[in-house]
């Protein structure tokens, strides 16, 4: 797939959307207005807008052809950013989160988003704009700042999910702990490894945004990243809880089963301890020697089931008695 969609705001608040090159090439060149360039699953022909149109860096740009997974990380090129930020993959059958990467050049006055797979976030800042195109008007700054909230605000509803799941895991682990009980507790543990490692980072980027490290970022811009990284922090908490949950589910888990283990080789113990004497006794009888009066007792046989009950019975007792069963 090419260029997925293409906005650009005149200074005049005229917007223009499904640019050709040369017009991409004629705006960049007014430093007017503000771009927005979308590319959804880039191809060479993409490649060659983003090094020979916008001169973007030729590391910059592999990173967003690489299907390699980049942790989120933050570059200052002097005129413009290269930011790069997982979302949420929702393009997946799995019950493990995985996310997905969204990589932005951010500049005076032009945004180029570019991603993999669709992601909300942008989709949504895109039906947006189209619809109203004053969310371009605040800047390119802002635009920046609304794709990255509405991607942070993604994480929150999978957050959720997680915790349910985990609470009925947990309960599962306690009272019925299955084999499936302990792949969604190590399904868990992988979702909650993978939101982890893209959250912390990108903490810091954000936090790095909101207190003036880069000049492209404007002062009046900067409050409102700062809600982004309190939000980042919010949802670091709860992955920490998740996280703690998840540990004691695991640890629930292997404790029952051991406990169900243990109680089935009390069980075994105690009806082996029942049939020692039995056996003992069908042992002495079972003999071959040649001298037994026992044997010509007419009720022998009888005689030594009764004994073998009674013992047999006595001992249930004794450990009903003891509260051994």
């Amino acid at each position: 797939m090419m260029i997925q969609c293409t906005f650009y705001l005149t200074p005049d608040g005229k917007l223009l959307d499904q640019l050709s090159i040369e017009q991409i090439k004629s705006f960049l060149a007014t430093g007017e207005g503000l771009l927005w360039v979308d590319i959804e699953d880039m191809e060479n022909v993409d490649a060659d807008l983003l090094s020979n149109v916008f001169c973007f860096h030729p590391l910059a740009v592999a990173d967003c052809i690489s299907k390699n997974i980049h942790p989120p990380k933050i570059d200052d090129f002097g005129d413009y950013l290269f930011i790069i930020v997982h979302g949420i993959n929702y393009h997946i059958e799995s019950e493990v989160v995985e996310t997905t990467e969204l990589a932005f050049f951010l500049g005076k006055n032009y945004i180029v988003t570019t991603h993999d797979v669709p992601m909300k976030s942008v989709s949504s800042m895109l039906d947006k704009v189209r619809k109203d195109g004053r969310f371009m008007r605040r800047g390119a700054d802002f635009l920046a700042h609304d794709i990255v909230d509405a991607m942070v605000d993604n994480f929150m509803p999978t957050i959720d999910e997680m915790d349910e799941r985990s609470v009925t895991v947990e309960a599962e682990a306690l009272h019925e702990p299955k084999r499936q009980t302990l792949a969604s507790i190590m399904q868990l543990k992988r979702s909650i490894l993978a939101l982890t490692r893209v959250i912390l980072p990108q903490r810091e980027i954000v936090n790095g945004l909101s207190r003036g490290e880069y000049a492209l970022i404007s002062e009046r811009a900067q409050i409102y990243y700062r809600n982004i990284y309190d939000h980042l922090v919010r949802i670091e908490m709860l992955t920490r809880g998740l996280r703690d949950m998840t540990e004691s589910a695991l640890s629930t888990y292997l404790s029952s089963v051991s406990n169900r283990m243990n109680e089935v080789m009390k069980m075994l113990t105690l009806i082996a301890t029942i049939f020692i004497p039995l056996t003992f006794i069908a042992g002495i009888y079972g003999m071959n020697f040649a001298n037994m009066p026992e044997l010509e007792w007419r009720y022998g046989y009888f005689g030594i089931l009764i004994i073998m009950a009674v013992i047999g019975i006595s001992l249930v007792f004794y450990f009903r008695k003891k509260k051994w069963v």
